[in-house]
């Protein structure tokens, strides 16, 4: 499919009514991450046959990897890695709106200066997926109630860690999805790197647009998304792209 087609398509969604439009993703395999470049704007950094960021509605969804390829990705709910020891992903794949993808790209940008980059646990997630959560976590503390939605299903949060240019994950003192105190922003009862570890991420993350949840050091939600519509698409699984 030709990039003007796909524009023209995500366009007339958003035109039309539909409060989640979703631009299709590249079919061109590629694995890896791959030298930095200019958050949506350089070719270099984009998938081929895919619209250019800048030019799409704000709240499109659009598969991250299509416009970055400086992130890495352990999806852990499209495997049994994860609280519910279920995959509930068909496939791994990082969606977001719009306007996160920016915000992602332009702080991913400044964590690689200084020597680290974004790790995805999860993205957008769909809303039936969340009441299955919620069936095994009714606790408003770690799990949103899916009757009114949670960011993450609004294509506006992301549970993420930070890893060095090479692939190591950095110390942050507990694993993703850990329910405890340990976890907790405001538990300085930690070692001085794990809590320089943290207060990197949370700041970095936060001077781009995200807020921080108090029981979780890996959750972040963009500010600008709260108000976005809750969505349940699933994605397509075809290419390699996370």
């Amino acid at each position: 499919m030709r990039k003007p087609t796909l524009f023209l398509l995500a366009l007339l969604l958003w035109a039309t009514g539909c409060r989640e439009p979703v631009t299709s993703p590249a079919r061109q395999a590629s694995t890896g991450v791959i030298a930095p470049g200019d958050p949506g704007q350089d070719a270099d950094t984009r998938q081929p046959d895919v619209p250019d960021l800048l030019s799409l509605p704000d709240t499109a969804f659009v598969r991250l990897s299509d416009y970055s390829r400086e992130f890495s990705y352990d999806l852990r709910y499209a495997t049994k890695d994860n609280f519910m020891e279920e995959a509930v992903y068909d496939c791994p794949k990082c969606y977001t709106r719009v306007k996160t993808a920016r915000a992602l790209i332009a702080a991913n940008r400044e964590f690689m200066e200084r020597g680290v980059r974004i790790r995805f646990f999860d993205c957008y997630r769909p809303n039936s997926v969340q009441f299955k959560m919620w069936k095994i976590v009714p606790n408003p503390q770690y799990v949103a109630n899916p009757v009114k939605g949670s960011v993450h299903n609004k294509g506006g949060a992301v549970d993420i860690t930070l890893e060095t240019l090479e692939g190591i994950p950095l110390e942050m003192g507990t694993d993703f999805d850990f329910f405890g105190k340990r976890a907790y922003h405001d538990n300085r009862d930690l070692p001085d790197t794990i809590l320089e570890n943290r207060k990197l991420l949370k700041q970095t993350m936060e001077k781009f647009g995200f807020a921080s949840v108090r029981t979780e050091w890996w959750h972040y939600n963009l500010k600008a998304a709260y108000r976005d519509p809750v969505a349940d698409f699933r994605w397509p699984c075809f290419g390699e792209l996370p």
